[in-house]
């Protein structure tokens, strides 16, 4: 039954006591908030991290030539790595543990692509089929580059979206022709990317026939694969395989790290996966002894309280109060305190956190969409009201103690 004698005298206590009870609500409120903001930016660089690794499948490996930085069975350091076509032949063919496999020829300097009177400068990518599963590239229209036109040397290239809107516009892009680089390439597909508008404003072309055309003869850049179910112990396994083809056809040391540049996505995802890991204990651990330090402080303040009125209590269990009338009385006040102080801490932080949130919509410094679970924000609070009962429970406990002759005697 609400008691609103009870609720009036609570707040009389409050008023007169504005200060002291501004510093108790503070250091609440302030623990509730750094643990809100705390998460938000935890959340925010785990999304940031997960981003930057959404274009690029997780289990990927990326095999770049390199320059040797060893001399090795009389040839000297410094050497170019040059990998060839039989290199991606027989890595596909002879390491088990592939999924998916392709070669990548680089097309560098200014690559012209028109169509009608509508022209720009884009990005040519020379792959193989199972590039696509690389770059999580998502065909839209047509199809993607296939086998018989690795075989046959096809002129036809997969363009991305945004180049369709450019040269296209509103017209249909299959099967009609585009030069790229003066030379007609007809469109068999178009592809979107989640890597951004810049992953769209590439095109996707044979390898074959890109070494055939643009005098790429059988030379090879980049091998990259997909280790698929692989855990990362078999995906090290696969890579020492073949680097270890690698340096016995190129004649370098197995042990040089420079001579080839590997990417393996599934260890740097685990590695920032495992620092997030760790960093989101961090802040739990911040934002938790936080919030004890405002349960403590309720507590303090509590005990502060009884002590300010020991002769009132006093004159209570003069008068015939209960001792659970007592104890009622200040719990409700230290859980007052601390339900609203938490309360304005939670919509403070989640507050910031929408406020800040639109400006970080991208990865671009790896921070991405700051936000905090608002039910473990919550929970939080309803923990820190219930801790905030607890602390003013054994102040209140000892007020109930208090014999009546020695309160009343306290100056």
């Amino acid at each position: 039954m609400f008691d609103r004698d009870k609720w009036r005298e609570i707040f009389d206590t409050i008023r007169k006591n504005k200060l002291r009870t501004f510093l108790t609500g503070f250091s609440v409120a302030w623990g509730i908030f750094m643990l809100i903001i705390l998460l938000g930016s935890g959340n925010g660089l785990q999304n940031g991290i997960k981003d930057q690794f959404k274009d690029s499948a997780v289990n990927s490996v990326w095999i770049s030539g390199g320059q040797t930085s060893m001399p090795y069975k009389g040839f000297e350091a410094g050497r170019r790595i040059q990998m060839t076509n039989e290199d991606y032949d027989r890595a596909g063919s002879t390491i088990p543990g592939i999924e998916h496999i392709s070669g990548r020829f680089w097309m560098w300097g200014s690559n012209m692509l028109s169509y009608k009177n509508e022209y720009g400068s884009f990005d040519i990518s020379p792959v193989h089929p199972d590039y696509k599963y690389m770059e999580r590239s998502v065909i839209v229209k047509g199809r993607f580059i296939n086998e018989l036109d690795i075989i046959r040397c096809r002129k036809v290239t997969v363009i991305g979206k945004i180049i369709q809107d450019i040269l296209f516009k509103e017209e249909p892009p299959l099967g009609k022709y585009i030069k790229v680089n003066s030379v007609p390439f007809k469109v068999v597909g178009v592809f979107e990317d989640e890597g951004g508008d810049w992953e769209m404003r590439r095109v996707y072309v044979p390898i074959s026939t890109a070494q055939k055309i643009f005098t790429g003869g059988n030379r090879i850049n980049q091998i990259s694969l997909t280790t698929g179910e692989a855990s990362a112990e078999q995906a090290q396994e696969i890579i020492s395989n073949i680097k270890g083809q690698l340096a016995s056809k190129h004649k370098f040391d197995v042990e040089d790290q420079q001579a080839l540049h590997i990417w393996n996505t599934q260890e740097e995802f685990s590695k920032f996966m495992n620092l997030m890991s760790s960093i989101r204990i961090f802040i739990w651990v911040i934002g938790i002894f936080t919030i004890i330090a405002g349960v403590v402080g309720v507590s303090n303040i509590m005990m502060i309280v009884v002590k300010d009125r020991t002769r009132e209590v006093g004159i209570r269990k003069a008068i015939g109060a209960s001792p659970w009338s007592i104890i009622n009385l200040i719990l409700m006040e230290a859980i007052m305190i601390t339900a609203f102080s938490g309360y304005v801490g939670l919509v403070l932080g989640v507050g910031l956190l929408e406020l800040i949130s639109p400006f970080f919509t991208t990865s671009e410094y790896y921070f991405m969409n700051p936000e905090a679970d608002l039910m473990v924000a919550v929970y939080a609070t309803i923990v820190l009201i219930v801790a905030g009962a607890i602390a003013g429970l054994f102040p209140a406990i000892r007020a109930a103690k208090i014999k009546p002759i020695l309160a009343l005697r306290d100056e």
